[in-house]
């Protein structure tokens, strides 16, 4: 049975947040809002979740998911970041914008690219999963909520119930988010290369 929580987007219930981690850490699968849209997340060490996780979305291995941190600081424990990238990466975050890094050994295999060994990561804008990601001590793991067979990512909480109902464990109703994801760019290059254009100002990263 899916869980629906209403969870207030500037001052988040502590007791609703301290449960979704409990749901979390027990392999679940929550779907929540960002700062772009409704992202689907689960525990990085999880492998059954992020199975079911790729299913869900349709995906497979080669398809980057993308670790949501706190800060650029826990970014550097999961990528290998110089000071360009570093500087470039702190002028738009946090907000909507996902990188495209070098993984380090600290991320499980067959979390990053099987042939380019790198990870999509991210500091999202964003109270709900600023705080569940605090009371997790870790990054989560997401994806943007969009459906195999959909050409736009869920941002209605009610709808994202009616059509994933049996297959997330905990839909968080907080609000709804834009329609566009993320901008992702690749800076694994000697240059910033843009990958997708998304909500994220290009123009912040001067592409």
């Amino acid at each position: 049975m899916t869980q629906f929580f209403q969870v207030h987007p500037d001052n988040p219930q502590l007791r609703l947040i301290k449960q979704a981690a409990q749901i979390i850490h027990g392999g679940g699968i929550v779907a929540l809002p960002t700062d772009s849209c409704y992202a689907l997340v689960c525990h990085l060490d999880d492998k059954a979740a992020v199975e079911k996780l790729r299913r869900i979305r349709g995906i497979d291995e080669k398809h980057h998911l993308t670790l949501l941190c706190r800060d650029l600081s826990e970014i550097s424990t999961y990528a290998r970041v110089d000071n360009k990238q570093f500087r470039l990466m702190k002028a738009v975050t946090p907000g909507p914008y996902t990188f495209i890094l070098e993984a380090t050994r600290e991320v499980p295999r067959r979390l990053s690219h099987p042939s380019r060994k790198t990870i999509g990561l991210r500091v999202p804008q964003n109270t709900i999963t600023e705080m569940l990601m605090t009371e997790l001590g870790q990054p989560l793991l997401g994806t943007t909520l969009i459906l195999p067979g959909d050409d736009e990512p869920l941002t209605d909480p009610d709808m994202v119930l009616e059509r994933l109902g049996k297959q997330v464990d905990l839909v968080i109703d907080g609000g709804a988010c834009r329609l566009e994801p993320t901008t992702v760019v690749d800076l694994t290059g000697d240059e910033p290369e843009l990958i997708r254009r998304g909500c994220g100002d290009c123009a912040a990263l001067g592409l």
